[in-house]
């Protein structure tokens, strides 16, 4: 048959992306050339592994099959090269990393500089899609995800623990008042999520109960908006202390209902897919990142 390992590639990238046109742009294939090695791959296999439909593709029986034991044929390939990189001891070549904007910008890209020093041969992609992404479907081999983590079939890394306050600024202190208790805050401006909806419960008793529910003023999906609402006097605002460590500490944040919060904090790992091996790149990142976030009070 003399399959190729570009043609198990392309097959993979397929059913991963859904499409032939995103498997291409995965790839770096043209579209033509993606079509034709899968028609290669089939004619080889004598079976149709990918059923196509003008509105999707689907996977065939035989396909099915097939595509368990490609990804392992594949990833044996990539663990010998990555054996042959452990031994000449210098990791290099392109690592994807995947992370909220804010925890990019507060945790991630003021350790780029030095790690990058340590390791020149490593190029980092970083991206920020806001929301968890499908490993595989991204070609990401590394993202960092910040609360309860779902998905069992990653590896996760905790790095730390991040905790939650409630925050405003002086300028909206000094407009509004201050709030004395949680009942208060129906009386103010209160900035939240669009999603998930978890976000927008504040940790805070009131009631007798635990956790307040807000509805908020202005919803945002991005911490960095609402860091930036926060600043420009625009409401009250739940964050995580990653990304209000500077803002607290020079004053541009002051922390309200001190005596009705309690202690709630988000756990922060590193996920990749579990492999007997990891590559020496993605090995040397993680071991960077876990040293150095040890050192970060964002992380407390």
């Amino acid at each position: 048959m003399n399959i190729t390992l570009e043609e198990m590639r392309v097959f993979i990238a397929v059913v991963d992306s859904g499409s032939i046109t995103a498997a291409a742009a995965q790839s770096g294939l043209t579209v033509s050339a993606t079509s034709r090695a899968l028609l290669r791959l089939e004619e080889k296999m004598n079976s149709t592994l990918v059923l196509r439909t003008t509105r999707r593709l689907k996977l065939s029986e035989e396909g099915a099959v097939f595509l368990h034991k490609a990804r392992d044929v594949v990833q044996l390939a990539q663990e010998a090269e990555d054996v042959l990189m452990n031994h000449q001891l210098i990791p290099s070549g392109i690592l994807r990393v995947d992370a909220s904007t804010p925890f990019l910008i507060h945790v991630i890209t003021p350790l780029v500089a030095q790690f990058n020093e340590i390791y020149p041969q490593i190029r980092l992609e970083l991206t920020n899609y806001e929301g968890v992404i499908n490993l595989l479907e991204k070609q990401t081999d590394i993202a960092f995800r910040i609360g309860p983590l779902a998905d069992s079939s990653l590896h996760a890394t905790l790095l730390g623990h991040s905790r939650l306050r409630i925050l405003a600024s002086p300028r909206y202190l000094q407009q509004y008042g201050e709030p004395k208790t949680p009942q208060e805050l129906t009386q103010h401006r209160l900035l939240g999520f669009t999603s998930p909806e978890s976000l927008n419960e504040w940790p805070l008793f009131h009631d007798d109960k635990k956790g307040l529910k807000i509805t908020p003023s202005i919803s945002a999906s991005s911490g960095e908006i609402l860091c930036n609402l926060t600043r420009q006097g625009a409401g009250i605002v739940c964050m995580s202390d990653f990304m209000t460590h500077e803002v607290r500490e020079s004053g541009e944040f002051r922390q309200i209902l001190t005596s009705f919060t309690y202690e709630s904090k988000q756990p922060i790992h590193a996920v990749y897919y579990r492999s007997q091996t990891l590559s020496p790149r993605l090995r040397c990142f993680i071991d960077f990142i876990v040293q150095h976030s040890q050192s970060l009070k964002r992380l407390s």
